[in-house]
């Protein structure tokens, strides 16, 4: 991987670090508002040897030294803490006070450093004054010669104990800090694993490698779409509109030797906006001068009769069971464009949509309109949408970024050439459009948009349209 490779991955996941890093503050911030606060009382004995017991300084240091564990050992024991318990009788049991003690030897020097600690400062310091009194006389009685008596080593304190003016637990700023780093680290693992287990189709590129196919249009996405005039159609001037007329040329040449007539859109599963690439493709064609049908094969799930505000009880299926002549069942949408809806759901729409009453329904619209746009189901829940794509020109395979699977990518291009579809090419949908004004050309680099045509977007038609008459 190059640096831009690690770049985008952590543009792509910052957010589940930024996430670990409030969650593991949060839960400092609760655990710190939660700690009892602890008061330290500290003191730091001076351990010194008597001359009658050495030759030299060296000697003497050496020998000091050599009894600064003891002395360690001695004021982490149960007797210091014992006799702590009865001088002062601070209300805690000698294990209580033996747990508050924390003792520092430092071998390098003649130092012992100790701190007592406890919820309450008053008893804290009661202690730190006990333990002065109690280890000095412990010492001694332990170092006393038993000729004159005189100890051989002695300790005292430097300084009387000193009592923390703040709490030394919690640490408020220790613990923000310890769960930001814990943040970072679970945050950056947790994206690390959330990137090596994401599958999903994140560039047209390998888009193109899995399908074995080119990319015809990269279709952005259009948080302004306007709704309210039917189909989910953009702005004429929108990124959406300009790459659907990129997808509208593409499909025109796709395949020179013969023309394409009728083009089923089709995507591996639901959900990948097959519907509305279909309804604004079409719309397109037809603003080109041509006569487009856009016919509704999703028979078990219709979506093009709601799409653009039309009848969707009588369609397909009506005219595949002669229960209706074909244009009896058409219905006309703006200027040069016709809906065949998908009609009742049937029992068995593979069937159907496999018969041979489909083919031949499939010849009469080949002669009857310049273009013939089904939208066809998704390929793998499903072999409605193989069936249908076989008896087309040509197919068209939505891909939806960041969602769609490469797994999904790869069975859905296996399904079409099970049954001898020629795939067009695909079209890679919602994509992030990264800076307004721009679109993602097919090399998935970001070009200044093109001036749109000057013609009119489309709306539902309110007059009166031709009758349809065959060619």
């Amino acid at each position: 991987m190059e640096l831009r490779d690690y770049l985008r991955v952590a543009r792509r996941q910052w957010w589940v670090v930024a996430v670990s890093v409030l969650l593991a503050v949060g839960v400092a911030m609760v655990l710190t508002a939660r700690s009892k606060p602890v008061y330290a009382a500290t003191v730091t004995f001076f351990v010194s040897a008597q001359n009658a017991v050495t030759d030299s300084k060296l000697d003497g240091a050496m020998f000091v030294t050599s009894r600064l564990k003891t002395y360690e050992a001695l004021l982490t024991g149960g007797r210091l803490a014992n006799a702590i318990a009865a001088q002062s009788n601070p209300g805690l049991t000698p294990e209580q006070i033996q747990e508050r003690i924390k003792v520092s030897v430092d071998a390098s020097t003649v130092l012992i450093d100790v701190t007592v600690t406890d919820g309450s400062p008053a008893r804290a310091k009661l202690m730190a004054d006990s333990l002065v009194v109690q280890f000095s006389a412990m010492v001694r009685d332990f170092e006393e010669r038993s000729a004159d008596r005189t100890p051989i080593a002695t300790v005292r304190p430097l300084e009387p104990p000193m009592l923390s003016a703040e709490p030394v637990e919690p640490r408020p700023l220790h613990n923000s800090a310890m769960g930001v780093a814990v943040g970072l680290i679970l945050g950056t693992a947790f994206a690390v694993i959330r990137e090596i287990a994401d599958t999903s189709v994140r560039s047209d590129t390998r888009l193109a490698e899995l399908a074995a196919a080119p990319v015809l249009a990269c279709i952005p996405v259009d948080r302004r779409a306007r709704r309210r005039a039917g189909p989910l159609i953009s702005d004429s001037r929108s990124p959406r509109a300009e790459a659907l007329r990129q997808l509208r040329t593409n499909v025109q040449y796709a395949d020179r030797g013969r023309p394409v007539k009728t083009l089923a859109v089709t995507s591996a599963v639901a959900g990948e906006g097959r519907s509305a690439t279909a309804c604004g493709l079409a719309i397109l064609f037809a603003e080109a001068g041509q006569r487009v049908l856009i016919v509704d094969a999703e028979l078990r799930r219709p979506r093009l009769a709601a799409f653009l505000g039309r009848e969707g009880g009588a369609g397909l299926t009506t005219v595949l069971v002669g229960a209706a002549s074909l244009d009896q069942v058409l219905q006309p949408w703006g200027s040069g464009l016709w809906l065949l809806s998908s009609g009742q759901q049937p029992p068995n729409p593979s069937e159907l949509l496999g018969s041979q009453r489909m083919a031949d329904l499939l010849d009469e619209l080949r002669g009857r309109f310049d273009m013939v746009i089904l939208d066809s189901p998704p390929l793998l829940p499903v072999t409605d949408g193989a069936v249908v794509a076989a008896r087309t020109d040509g197919a068209l395979l939505i891909v939806r970024s960041r969602k769609t699977t490469t797994a999904q990518v790869t069975a859905a291009v296996r399904a079409l050439r099970a049954v001898d579809a020629k795939l067009l090419g695909c079209v890679f949908n919602m994509v992030a459009a990264q800076r307004p004004g721009l679109l993602q050309t097919l090399h998935g680099r970001w070009a200044p948009a093109q001036p749109p045509e000057q013609t009119r977007w489309w709306t539902a038609a309110t007059t009166p349209l031709p009758t349809l008459t065959r060619c």
